[in-house]
């Protein structure tokens, strides 16, 4: 998916927004995240490889905390001012 693809490639600290279906509840979302983000990091590591189950780990700006975006749920993507919907 070429949405999915320039998720993956967004420069590290670069701000985006990206509009999906949570998982959880099956709402919209609409969040402005940002990736390579270091702030909080402990070194410990995740329990599972989000790429095995299609997520990207983002930093929520707003909610100022790490987050999965599920990549098959993606709606719409925008960065450097160019829109992307699936």
């Amino acid at each position: 998916m070429i949405v999915e693809k320039l998720l993956k490639e967004t420069s590290n600290k670069r701000i985006f927004s990206v509009t999906f279906i949570k998982r959880t509840t099956g709402e919209v979302r609409k969040m402005n995240a940002m990736r390579g983000v270091r702030k909080g990091v402990k070194g410990v590591g995740l329990a599972f490889e989000p790429s095995e189950k299609n997520l990207l780990t983002v930093y929520d700006m707003k909610k100022k905390g790490f987050r999965h975006i599920n990549l098959s749920d993606v709606l719409e993507f925008t960065a450097n001012k160019q829109k992307h919907v699936k």
